[in-house]
């Protein structure tokens, strides 16, 4: 359980569980070619998930001093896990990612997309060890990663079998998956920011330059707030515009998206101690969770 809570397997599987639906539940039941076999699906998902453990662990590793302050009781390397073993497993997750990453490019005939899972291997590394200390930057890029993990599906999906006939039906697709990863990237980016709200005392002490840290808690809190607007406004937009003739989808929408989405915002207006704060991250997780849910809905809309 340690080395399970360690990677962060409900995150893993959160990100298995997305790739797996954009394929069987929302490309599938429309008949779109694929570019991917049942196998290979699995071995995308399973280099995209080893490579994300890795980049949990060296997370981990850099983190002992704040997390120390933070959530001693949670506290995983230098406890239960060597700082050793941990690196260990760091390398040895990171080979097999993109060892995985490289035999599915050759085997799609498209050996340049091996670059991207060196490139997320390596933006990893470097978020945990530097960008994360940083304004605001280590909090897009993460976020940006997470939702490069939507994308890679329809990068490997849709790509590869364009032909002059299919290629709008295909864009029509891929820019679908886009917005999915764009509604990913928000909602991560607003969770990194409460996160970093929370964390602001063991944050301080280790000396990282973080939002909060940067320009106060109160004003950080407002600014959260501020962005938690931009996605309910969206989403009641989108099922305003695109979802109104599906009532079934709009209920969906509205009871397990924007009713969140309101509450979050309510929340982060108020919201003063490090308890409320940390309640809005989890809140946030099941709104990514509703939110790629969604894709279900999508072969009766």
């Amino acid at each position: 359980m340690n080395v399970l809570n360690l990677i962060r397997w409900k995150n893993l599987l959160l990100i298995a569980l997305v790739q797996l639906l954009i394929k069987y539940a929302f490309l599938e039941p429309f008949g779109v070619d694929f570019g991917l076999t049942t196998l290979q699906i699995s071995i995308l998902v399973l280099a995209t998930i080893c490579i994300a453990a890795a980049g949990n662990v060296i997370n981990d590793i850099y983190d002992v001093e704040t997390d120390f302050v933070n959530k001693p009781d949670k506290l995983i390397i230098g406890t239960s896990i060597s700082e050793k073993t941990a690196y260990n497993l760091f390398i040895a997750l990171n080979v097999i990612g993109v060892g995985l990453g490289y035999y599915l490019s050759q085997s799609v005939g498209k050996s340049a997309f091996f670059s991207i899972f060196v490139i997320i291997s390596a933006l990893l590394y470097v978020y945990a060890s530097y960008l994360k200390q940083t304004l605001l930057i280590g909090n897009i890029i993460i976020s940006l990663l997470v939702a490069l993990s939507i994308v890679v599906v329809g990068i490997f999906e849709l790509l590869p079998v364009i032909t002059t006939e299919n290629r709008h039906t295909l864009f029509t697709f891929f820019k679908i998956i886009l917005d999915y990863a764009l509604f990913a990237f928000i909602i991560n980016l607003i969770r990194e920011i409460a996160k970093d709200i929370e964390d602001i005392d063991g944050d301080y002490k280790a000396g990282m330059r973080t939002l909060p840290i940067v320009i106060g808690r109160e004003r950080a809190g407002n600014i959260l707030f501020v962005l938690s607007l931009f996605p309910l406004f969206a989403v009641a937009y989108y099922t305003i515009n695109s979802l109104y003739k599906n009532q079934i989808a709009v209920v969906y929408f509205l009871v397990f998206i924007i009713g969140p989405l309101v509450y979050i915002s309510i929340k982060s207006f108020n919201a003063k101690t490090k308890k409320e704060y940390h309640h809005i991250s989890n809140v946030l997780k099941l709104v990514m969770l509703f939110g790629m849910l969604s894709l279900l809905l999508y072969k009766f809309t």
